[in-house]
């Protein structure tokens, strides 16, 4: 059994790994950059070394960093997590010359499956169903026009290395084919230094459906049943659940043994996820479910399967890299329950989910799930990295009562005063499309406007923060026609037989009554606000009254950098005319791009942005003058 273990990784699955390694009596090694001296994953190990500057590529994606952190430590294995360096078979095969054990599956099997184009040929070898597409070496542009063209739009242009989202577009038109392949390459060489694109047939009534699977180094292969993870934005997930709503037993049956040869036909060891998609106009049918890709590492949703299969996938992962045979065999694993998970992420989906870096000064988590985190009260969700905050997991009996435990949580918890997706997720649990599971890919982007909208505090939450004020913050004071005489509210009250006091929401002064406390709309004091929930929303009242702020926006034309980052493209010069909605600039940001465009139909005045320039949070990039009417 392995004695020392290194985590190659950070946040919350650094956290998760090094949890387990520790209840089997694993000694852990951290390792972190300059940004994440002081975070959760490094003060649970028993060890830790530093290997670098915040930026990833100059910390945890420099392997012999982390081989030399393992050697000084005296770890005997290593293991990846997800993202990094976990799919790099060049890495893996550097920590076993390096006579290290590395957790995951062998480089060949990496190899095999990390470029989707020749896994695809691989997988209809061994007999499973992949989409309609081209995956041709032939990568000049008037060829792959050509190939989608035949394909017939809409299409899907998809990085050969890519994953996690990222290096992939949607093209509808033949029109944006050309503009549509510059951005994926662009975003896929600067994430896996791989331009190389293939292309599928885009399904209209796409379903995300994928099969966890483990292998041993005995010729073991088994799988853990399906997840899905249909709820998706921009081709990231956002809701995963487990087992996959509308699945019957032969469909299941079928889908997962096909899973089983994909894995068996890499000679497959440890956690992996072969993932389909499912063309579900007619509901999930065997004959309709094609291989997309295979993930040769633990996914981020991985919880959810170990929620109702009573595994720990982490565990088994280190006793197959010591050696040992997968402890279950197929006819002993099943399913119990339903299992939902949530991912929660420092992002503002009023402002198309910029992210939303910063300290977290109070937080307030329900007991009422399995939490995966790495942020406590006081920590710093980094702009260096990933804004994921948590993976909230809630288990059921079925899938409504996993459902409402998920609803449930999101209602009653928050984080302050960084901007968070809590709601967002809410809104997305709560679609009754959702509910009755009539899932496919696009549910989200249809919804867009009505998941991201902002509410205002209604009755309820009003009164809910009047009554968390007189419980916690008035207590012992006079009601009726006096004056507060705390300093803190400038308001004299008339009417006594119903206390009313004023707080501040959204900056402007409301009327609150100091009735019952509403059920259901959870209220609580952090700092000097009160804060109250509501579907997920969470309101925030300054019990001073706020003086305003002096920031620029671009609703003066002054375009700003949302966050800090990179300037990668600029598509405009001092002088040139535009019109609203027009591409300015992209910004590269926590792994990510984002297009800033123009607020109204205007002239460019002033441009101080450069391609390949690192720019600030709220720095001025450029100036639009509206035109003159």
């Amino acid at each position: 059994m392995i004695e020392k273990l290194l985590i190659a990784n950070r946040g919350e699955i650094a956290c998760r790994i090094i949890r387990t390694a520790h209840d089997m009596g694993i000694a852990t090694v951290a390792v972190y950059s300059d940004a994440d001296a002081r975070a959760l994953h490094v003060r649970s190990a028993d060890e830790a070394v530093h290997i670098g500057p915040s930026p990833a590529a100059e910390s945890y994606l420099v392997g012999e960093k982390i081989i030399a952190a393992a050697k000084q430590t005296g770890a005997d294995a290593i293991h990846p997590g997800y993202g990094f360096l976990s799919e790099n078979a060049a890495f893996a095969q550097a920590v076993i010359d390096a006579g290290l054990i590395w957790v995951g599956p062998k480089p060949s099997s990496i190899e095999a499956m990390g470029l989707k184009d020749a896994a695809k040929k691989l997988m209809r070898a061994a007999g499973v169903p992949v989409t309609p597409g081209y995956e041709g070496e032939d990568q000049s542009v008037e060829r792959l026009k050509s190939e989608a063209d035949a394909i017939g739009y809409p299409v899907l242009i998809k990085a050969v290395a890519g994953g996690g989202g990222k290096g992939m577009r949607k093209v509808d038109a033949a029109a944006d084919f050309e503009a549509m392949l510059e951005s994926c390459r662009r975003e896929a060489k600067a994430s896996f230094s791989n331009d190389e694109v293939l292309l599928e047939k885009w399904i209209t009534s796409p379903r995300h459906i994928e099969v966890q699977v483990f292998g041993d180094s005995h010729g073991n292969v088994v799988h853990l049943f399906e997840r899905d993870c249909s709820l998706q934005r921009r081709h990231q997930k956002v809701i995963e659940e487990a087992p996959a709503p509308g699945m019957d037993e032969a469909t299941r049956a079928e889908i997962c043994a096909a899973a089983v040869r994909a894995a068996k036909a890499v000679d497959y060891e440890g956690a992996g996820t072969i993932e389909f998609i499912a063309d579900a106009s007619e509901g999930l049918r065997a004959d309709r479910i094609f291989f997309m890709e295979m993930n040769t590492r633990l996914q981020v949703e991985h919880p959810v399967t170990e929620e109702i299969t009573g595994v720990d996938l982490v565990e088994w992962q280190l006793r197959v890299a010591s050696g040992e045979a997968i402890p279950l065999k197929q006819d002993e694993l099943s399913i119990n329950g339903w299992a939902i998970e949530a991912r929660l992420y420092a992002e503002d989906p009023s402002k198309g989910f910029l992210p939303s870096p910063g300290r977290v000064d109070s937080m307030l988590f329900d007991y009422r799930a399995r939490l995966e985190t790495a942020v406590e009260d006081g920590d710093t969700v980094s702009p260096f990295y990933d804004p994921m905050i948590a993976k909230v997991v809630c288990h059921g009996a079925d899938r409504e009562a996993a459902i409402e435990a998920l609803l449930g949580w999101l209602d009653h918890s928050f984080i302050l005063p960084i901007i968070t997706n809590k709601a967002f997720l809410y809104a997305c649990v709560d679609l009754p499309e959702f509910k009755n599971a009539n899932l496919d890919t696009g549910l989200i982007e249809r919804k867009y406007d009505q998941l991201t909208s902002i509410p205002s505090p209604t009755r309820r939450v009003l009164d809910a923060a009047g009554w968390r004020i007189k419980e916690e913050v008035l207590d012992g004071h006079q009601w009726g026609d006096h004056a507060f005489e705390n300093g803190l509210f400038g308001f004299r009250l008339n009417a006594p037989a119903e206390p009313k006091h004023a707080i501040y929401a959204d900056r402007e002064a409301q009327l609150v009554t100091l009735n019952a406390p509403p059920q259901d709309v959870a209220s609580d004091i952090a700092g000097n606000s009160v804060v109250v929930t509501e579907r997920g929303y969470t309101h925030v009242f300054a019990l001073n009254p706020p003086h305003g702020s002096g920031a620029a926006s671009a609703a003066d034309g002054a375009i700003l950098a949302p966050m800090p980052g990179k300037v990668i493209a600029v598509d405009v010069a001092e002088g040139d005319t535009v019109t609203a909605g027009q591409r300015l600039m992209v910004l590269e940001a926590m792994k990510m791009e984002h297009a800033l465009t123009a607020p109204f139909d205007g002239t460019v005045t002033e441009l101080s942005a450069v391609a390949g320039s690192q720019v600030q949070v709220e720095a001025v990039l450029c100036v639009v003058e509206p035109v003159e009417e």
